[in-house]
């Protein structure tokens, strides 16, 4: 006879490597794409493994050719967003496949949702009536944002994908990154991802260098993870929102990473590694607002931070 009472918890993760620890987290927790994507780049990367990806990723994408769904889990409903956009164009591009005829067609998705200047709004109106995040409104006449364009921009330019829409787009990322004085950590990162890939790299370079010393300037980076009172957290962040030069260089060769000594890397870096929880992901730092969501995020933030420990060349497993 079965007993009867509430379920047993899980077993503990064993205390092995980072991986297997993760390895276990996602298979726990995580949807059946951050699953795909755990496979792909850290138990087999194969043509097999990537066709996983993009099948699980196909289960976000619209008739419109944008992706919804809760795909960037803040943003609740089906509709297409523009980040949602943005997230499944990082998945492809992680796998090798951001090209071709399925991102030309994205690329209309994105002309037929740009504003004014050519470049994307962080929330499209169509968003209103189904749940998002609190600190992501919604407005009839949204304005355009390097935080949505920057990244796309960026990988768009790394793939050598050309389309009508990408033109006006750079023209817009050039113009506001050249133009911020005061800013906050996600405008800056998503300026590097603009930057790491923009096809005119000496104005790269200089434009990455002065968005450096700003970062110093107004310590956007938490350069000693021991003291992270000496730096402060943007308005409107969660109390221990904080952003690290890991965050900013997520690998060793984006211009960003030219922003920090090699002690201040290594500091975040362990940093990095030690935030493992023993449930064997990473905690999430933004402000959680319903519990799905900080589910859905975690093993998203997992693979991040594995991926960004092996760029370095940290052991992980």
């Amino acid at each position: 006879m079965a007993e009867s009472g509430a379920s047993p918890l899980p077993p503990t993760p064993p205390a092995h490597t980072p991986l297997s620890r993760a390895e276990h987290f996602i298979w726990l927790t995580a949807r059946v794409l951050e699953q795909r994507r755990f496979a792909y780049h850290f138990l087999n990367s194969d043509v097999g493994a990537a066709d996983a990806v993009e099948t699980a990723l196909a289960a976000y994408r619209n008739d419109d050719e944008g992706y919804g769904h809760a795909l960037e889990p803040d943003l609740r409903g089906p509709v297409s967003q523009p980040l949602h956009t943005g997230h499944a164009l990082r998945v492809l591009d992680s796998i090798g496949r951001c090209g071709g005829q399925r991102v030309e067609r994205v690329c209309r998705y994105l002309t037929s949702v740009s504003t004014a200047d050519g470049a994307l709004p962080a929330i499209h109106p169509s968003q209103r009536g189904y749940p998002h995040a609190p600190f992501v409104p919604v407005v009839d006449d949204p304005p355009s944002e390097l935080l949505a364009t920057g990244p796309v921009v960026g990988l768009l330019h790394r793939n050598e994908v050309w389309h009508a829409w990408l033109f006006r787009a750079t023209d817009f990322c050039w113009r506001a990154v050249e133009s911020l004085d005061k800013s906050h950590p996600y405008e800056i990162e998503a300026a590097v991802a603009f930057l790491d890939s923009a096809p005119d790299r000496p104005r790269a370079e200089a434009a990455a260098d002065r968005l450096g010393r700003l970062v110093r300037e107004h310590r956007l980076a938490a350069l000693d993870p021991a003291h992270l009172e000496a730096f402060p957290v943007a308005p409107g962040y969660a109390p221990d929102e904080h952003h690290f030069p890991h965050d900013y260089a997520k690998t060793p060769g984006s211009l960003a990473r030219a922003w920090f000594t090699d002690e201040e890397m290594a500091r975040s870096l362990d940093f990095l590694a030690g935030e493992q929880r023993e449930d064997g992901g990473w905690p999430i730092r933004w402000r959680q607002w319903a519990p799905g969501t900080a589910l859905e995020c975690r093993p998203m933030v997992t693979i991040e931070a594995l991926r960004t420990l092996r760029a370095y060349g940290r052991p992980i497993g």
